[in-house]
């Protein structure tokens, strides 16, 4: 029996991941991929998340996208703010300042998801990231290349990741 008052929804099996392609009107933090990721970091002790691309090759917003999807994916599970901190291009004058901004909120109770660039493009990255109670690196795949992502894992230090990522360039709208 169906009530006429309640709009029609239409169930699919088809499986959609934030890393398969998607339906268009299917957001990218609502696939299950995410949710997966999201809930495998917050079992993880930290307040300041740094995403952290493995090398050059990815568009100049392939960070903030992944920090502002994870941030979404999170405040739809724990039901409150995630702030995200685009730091993708804080030159060395404002990186003090930055970094203030970013302790603040987090002693203030706020989770933090910090967007980076790749170390090649901004001299301040590695000191963001070090300063980020973790940092996840991601993978564009077959745009960025491994020996990038090693220079960065060696730069920051190996005891900083809590993971990578792995997103293909024409997925989750991540990355085209």
């Amino acid at each position: 029996m169906t009530d006429p008052q309640q709009p029609q929804t239409s169930v699919t099996t088809a499986p959609q991941t934030a890393l398969a392609e998607r339906r268009p009107d299917q957001q990218a933090w609502t696939a299950s991929d995410w949710q997966r990721l999201w809930l495998t970091l917050d079992r993880l002790p930290w307040r300041t998340l740094a995403i952290l691309p493995a090398g050059e090759g990815a568009p100049a917003d392939f960070s903030l996208t992944i920090a502002v999807t994870l941030s979404r994916t999170g405040m739809s599970h724990v039901g409150a703010p995630i702030l995200v901190a685009d730091g993708t291009q804080v030159p060395l004058n404002q990186l003090n300042g930055f970094l203030d901004d970013v302790r603040h909120c987090r002693d203030g109770g706020e989770r933090v998801i910090v967007a980076l660039s790749p170390l090649g493009d901004n001299p301040t990255t590695i000191a963001m990231a070090k300063a980020a109670d973790a940092v996840v690196l991601c993978v564009l795949l077959e745009r960025m290349r491994s020996s990038d992502g090693h220079k960065t894992i060696k730069a920051v230090g190996a005891n900083k990741f809590a993971g990578s990522v792995i997103i293909r360039p024409d997925d989750a709208g991540v990355a085209k």
